[in-house]
């Protein structure tokens, strides 16, 4: 693991080479380092700081015409990396369907009759044809519906969504909303858009909108490398594993309001992030169901 902690690339998320984070060349390696183990201790006195930063905000043709603040929560430099570890851990947990079951010996369907008799055939002992020694026998100590969800605390998972986003401002920028740019969905026409921002379409990134239109979202899909996120989508995992983040001028507001300083959660904002945290679920076992029937 030493030769994975060289100097990052120029192109390096902001959030891996800031102080808090050990910077790392590729981004799925980055993004392994946070599954280490972690002997960090949480000090008594840990206060939660805000980290106030100026986005440039560029317009459609790709040309800056402003900037925008964000001003988000964020862990103090001893317990950052705990809390983002915790709360990717978590929702990779969280994912998992747990629906994995096999099938015992008594559970097997046959197997009732002894298949030779005890003695005088030369071969070894059978009491049953469906013993686990057996092609077609129950499976000794496989794995049976399991539930895998970990609970974790609201603000603390805020929290990490919030330290996460705020280390990578270096490489986050924000653009007018061009939902309206696109009167037909076109591929092409977005990877275009993509490129004026300075972006590329190899390299991982991901799109923070308070709506995706249809005609975007078709534009989109086709492009593996990018990610378009609401705040109902909104994730942890998608966050680190970019390599560039955009956000559109709502996005921005919603981030303040929700993940600032002075946020207060009140019980409807509460009940839409639990149907966010079931959406995100639904996603990761519908991609866990596609990656297997492709195999």
């Amino acid at each position: 693991m030493a030769a994975s902690y060289a100097a990052a690339s120029p192109s390096s998320i902001a959030f891996f080479s800031s102080s808090i984070f050990i910077s790392t060349p590729t981004a799925s390696s980055r993004l392994n380092c946070f599954f280490k183990s972690h002997n960090t201790k949480f000090p008594l006195r840990a206060l939660v700081r805000s980290e106030l930063a100026t986005l440039p905000v560029l317009s459609f043709e790709g040309t800056q015409v402003g900037t925008a603040t964000l001003d988000l929560k964020s862990a103090p430099a001893e317990t950052a990396r705990a809390v983002v570890h915790r709360g990717l851990t978590t929702d990779l947990t969280n994912r998992r369907r747990g629906t994995a079951s096999t099938l015992t010996r008594a559970e097997v369907r046959g197997g009732g009759r002894k298949p030779y008799g005890q003695k005088k055939t030369g071969h070894a002992r059978q009491g049953s044809r469906r013993t686990p020694l057996r092609p077609g026998g129950g499976v000794v100590f496989g794995p049976k519906p399991k539930d895998w969800s970990i609970k974790i605390n609201k603000k603390e998972k805020q929290l990490a969504i919030s330290t996460a986003i705020s280390s990578a401002f270096e490489n986050a920028i924000v653009i007018e909303d061009f939902d309206e740019k696109f009167e037909k969905p076109k591929t092409k026409e977005f990877i275009a858009m993509m490129k004026r921002l300075g972006l590329d379409p190899k390299e991982k990134s991901t799109f923070l909108m308070t709506e995706v239109s249809d005609n975007v979202k078709l534009s989109s899909r086709n492009i593996g490398t990018l990610k378009m996120l609401t705040p109902r989508t909104l994730n942890l995992f998608d966050i680190l594993d970019a390599e560039k983040l955009v956000f559109t001028k709502g996005a921005v507001e919603f981030l303040n309001e929700r993940y600032g300083f002075d946020f207060v959660e009140d019980e409807d904002e509460e009940y839409e992030e639990e149907e966010a945290e079931e959406v995100n679920a639904d996603e990761g076992t519908e991609a866990e169901g596609n990656s297997e029937s492709t195999e």
